[in-house]
């Protein structure tokens, strides 16, 4: 199956996005080069003034935060009163290889704000940037800060497993020095200017090879034992390509050189201070995070200016952030102080049992204005382009750019 290399397959192949996943009902009212996005139908007939848009990584497809409706942060969200809209990133072909982070700032970030104010006819946004997300979102508001650019734009920052300083970023700092950059620029030119998702998702799996490599070796190959349906393994499976220039600058300025948190990093001009950001912010960390890891989710929420709320999830990268109240799984700890180290927040910190998302939603809520008639897509000045979860997220690996299996409805 593999050609000559591991292939390890987590799960079975019976879900169909905007079927199974993905189906949380909304519509597609802007598209471009770079993204899709998406703004849901509202629960109630009413919702906060404020909208709030949601930056997912371009590492993988959106729908993490939607899968099924049991476990669909989108969907609680919107029950919760809150006018979502979700950024669809592109699944990049090599005609997009030279696409840069201020590219991804500046039609990705930017278009996405200018498209929520024409579809709402609200200027200031509540935003969430989600692992590589929020490093680009934090990036954004130092940009912002320093430039006056889109000024008085974003209300509030959520950052999800995000880092900002990448001084203990953890075990993928293995995989990033000069030769292997270099041999990864090797690779991806060969590939026409991406990296192929399943190259990322094997770096990935590596960090936790027990849990993501050998026990589906044991029970698949070795017994013969055919893997379960698990949504969220189905999505880790349906992976995306890198562009070359956003890819290589990300893991040089961000792994390697540490640029943003050292006020060294620099987009259209503009060198990026973060300590010059005063926007309120909420950082999400997960105690076993091995990607984003929580002290150095805890450093970067440190270089902040504005009002910092920080707050520990159990778990890890992904159920740590994906865990509804519903599934009175894990816990979560607060602390209103935010003193040096982590280890002093954790000493002050209270712990709770179960979700974080209502912590946050208390959070927000009082960041997000007075309840209003509640916008429904194509209420303003965007057209409806389609239904969600849009055609975007439909191109798989191996294909450039066609969408894949559409959904039976």
């Amino acid at each position: 199956r593999g050609h000559g290399q591991l292939s390890i397959r987590q799960t079975t192949d019976n879900f169909v996005i905007g079927r199974d996943i993905a189906t949380t009902p909304g519509k597609v009212v802007f598209r471009n080069a770079l993204f899709e996005l998406l703004q849901y139908s509202p629960a109630g007939d009413t919702a906060y003034e404020t909208p709030l848009l949601i930056f997912p990584p371009w590492i993988n497809k959106f729908y993490i935060l939607d899968l099924q409706p049991r476990n669909s942060f989108v969907k609680w969200a919107t029950t919760r009163g809150y006018t979502v809209f979700i950024v669809s990133w592109v699944n990049p072909d090599p005609s997009l290889a030279e696409k840069s982070f201020e590219d991804y700032m500046r039609q990705g970030v930017f278009a996405a704000l200018d498209a929520v104010e024409k579809a709402t006819g609200q200027r200031e946004v509540n935003t969430i940037g989600y692992c590589i997300a929020g490093t680009l979102l934090g990036a954004t508001l130092a940009y912002i800060a320093g430039s006056g650019e889109y000024r008085n734009r974003i209300k509030s920052a959520t950052f999800l497993a995000a880092q900002i300083d990448f001084s203990e970023a953890g075990e993928l700092q293995y995989f990033i020095d000069d030769e292997q950059l270099k041999s990864l620029e090797t690779q991806m030119r060969a590939s026409g200017g991406v990296l192929e998702g399943s190259k990322m998702a094997m770096t990935f799996n590596m960090l936790r090879a027990n849990d993501l490599i050998w026990s589906f070796v044991v029970n698949n190959y070795l017994m013969g034992k055919e893997p379960v349906p698990f949504d969220l393994l189905y999505w880790n499976s349906d992976t995306t390509r890198m562009p070359l220039n956003l890819h290589l600058f990300y893991l040089r300025e961000c792994y390697r050189d540490n640029a943003l948190a050292q006020a060294r990093m620099i987009l259209d001009g503009e060198r990026l201070n973060v300590a010059r950001v005063t926007t309120p912010c909420f950082f999400q960390a997960a105690k076993e995070d091995h990607i984003a890891p929580a002290i150095s989710v805890y450093k970067g929420a440190k270089l902040m200016s504005g009002p910092v709320t920080y707050m520990l999830a159990g778990s890890g990268h992904i159920a740590g952030v994906i865990n509804p109240p519903a599934a009175s799984k894990y816990q979560h700890w607060t602390n209103d102080a935010l003193p040096a180290t982590l280890d002093e927040w954790l000493a002050g910190a209270t712990e709770h049992p179960g979700s974080w998302w209502p912590t946050w939603d208390a959070w927000l809520a009082a960041r997000s204005g007075d309840k209003i008639p509640a916008p429904k897509p194509g209420d303003g000045d965007l057209k409806v382009l389609g239904d969600a979860p849009g055609t975007y997220v439909l191109v798989k690996a191996g294909t450039m750019n066609k969408p894949s299996k559409k959904p039976d409805n």
